[in-house]
């Protein structure tokens, strides 16, 4: 039976007290200039976890009330997120709210995540996905809950990339179940970001985006969702052990595995050998110094990027590319873009990498991958008062049009914590070909349900 979600009501949840006048303009920092700004998703599923003599639909209304009355508390903190996109370079915190829909499925919860599929998890997002930058008079965020009749919950979110980044979305998440719990500790967030990485108008994000505007196909993708679990992590650690790397971490040792399963696909698909330029995003809040906190509000990341010529490569070689990149994005390099001088600095950053990139595709062709990785942003800790979610999925798009879209891994936490779930967009052609490498499936598991 096909889920279906009746939609129940429509508002905006606006912040409990007033932004004050001299916050009313949130000016993006250099950061969040340069990176996409499409709008970040994620949904949260929550059964109803509690044995009690209320009926369901009590239970289901006062947890609405709360989801409400806390939100609006945590938009006082978090007020660009109650505020509306004015232009590229800039936030209007008008208070107008965060767009909140409610929501209602006849299904039970463990119905629809016991065999997910991109399609049906689309109508759990308040509005339809896509890759593009949203315009002047676009909400930053947009809220739908949606309700089953076993008294579960859904939470989608979509919070627009200009302010946020994955750490900072965690924070804004963790921040408003925090006050509905009635947490001993609260969130608040920081927004220094803007002073200490300042905008500069003479920036142009369509230049930026031109060097990388080969990296998105046009085509039908395919979402698939790849997972590890702890024991495989675990066996990729040792077997990609070596001693340039001792020590790499999941993310690490994940993200070279599916490099490697990928870059071969595409070379079935395509049937000819081409690079491989892999972009990681590294969130660099702790490798700054000073550091900067996990709630810090804005785009505090880089793309580390990885070119990979050589056609035969093993999980030692890919995992010591990638740590060889990421070991780039340092206290010096975060340094770099500070201040005054932070522009010119991204400037020859990002014209070296084109003019690296360019050379080597006028020769030979270039394929590209983006990596991001929301694993231990603490995702599954995001607990309003009734229990941590019991399923958090992240999913772009449902890949039943025709698009464009960038091949693209995003990693998350499996519930245990000590996995890896990742959701991998490819066209049809590759993916089925991914679906097929004989080294992937050794280690992982495609599309296995949420529930086990």
């Amino acid at each position: 039976m096909k889920m279906e979600v009746e939609i129940i009501s429509k508002e905006c949840i606006k912040p409990s007290s007033p932004t004050p006048p001299n916050l009313k303009t949130y000016k993006l920092s250099l950061l969040d200039q340069v990176h996409s700004s499409i709008y970040i998703p994620v949904i949260l599923f929550y059964p109803m976890n509690q044995s009690t003599n209320q009926s369901v639909v009590d239970i289901v209304s006062q947890r609405s009330h709360l989801l409400k009355q806390s939100l609006s508390e945590n938009l006082t903190r978090f007020y660009p997120l109650a505020g509306k996109v004015k232009d590229e370079l800039t936030i209007d915190c008008n208070d107008e709210g965060v767009f909140y829909l409610e929501g209602y499925s006849n299904r039970h919860l463990v119905d629809c995540i016991r065999e997910p599929d991109a399609v049906s998890l689309q109508q759990l997002f308040p509005q339809e996905m896509t890759f593009q930058d949203p315009v002047e008079g676009d909400y930053v965020a947009l809220i739908k809950v949606t309700s089953f009749a076993c008294g579960g919950f859904a939470i989608g979110v979509l919070v627009c990339h200009m302010v946020a980044d994955g750490t900072a979305f965690s924070a804004f998440l963790n921040g408003w179940a925090a006050i509905a719990r009635k947490a001993s500790e609260l969130i608040y967030p920081n927004f220094d970001a803007p002073s200490i990485f300042p905008q500069n108008d003479a920036f142009s994000k369509e230049a930026a985006m031109t060097t990388f505007s080969k990296a998105y196909k046009a085509g039908r993708c395919a979402v698939r969702r790849v997972v590890f679990d702890g024991s495989a992590v675990a066996s990729l650690k040792a077997k990609a052990t070596s001693s340039s790397v001792p020590n790499p971490t999941r993310v690490e040792v994940v993200s070279a595995l599916l490099w490697k399963s990928i870059m071969a696909a595409l070379k079935v698909t395509s049937g000819v050998h081409k690079p491989n330029y892999l972009t990681h995003s590294v969130n660099f809040r702790r490798r700054a110094d000073p550091q900067f906190t996990d709630s810090s509000m804005g785009n505090l990341f880089w793309g580390a990027g990885a070119l990979c010529m050589d056609e035969e490569t093993d999980l030692v070689y890919m995992v010591s590319k990638l740590r060889e990149a990421i070991m780039k994005v340092d206290a010096d390099f975060v340094k770099s873009l500070q201040g005054e001088e932070g522009f010119s600095n991204l400037c020859e950053v990002m014209k070296a990498t084109a003019e690296e990139l360019s050379s080597v595709e006028s020769s030979f062709g270039m394929n590209f991958i983006a990596v991001t990785s929301w694993c231990n942003f603490g995702i599954y800790d995001i607990d309003f008062g009734w229990g941590k979610p019991t399923w958090v999925s992240s999913v772009g798009s449902s890949g039943d049009t025709e698009s464009v879209f960038p091949i693209s891994l995003i990693l998350m936490d499996t519930k245990s914590g000590d996995g890896v779930e990742a959701w991998v967009t490819l066209n049809k052609e590759e993916m089925n070909v991914l679906a097929q490498d004989k080294e992937l499936l050794a280690f992982a598991s495609l599309d296995p349900s949420p529930l086990k």
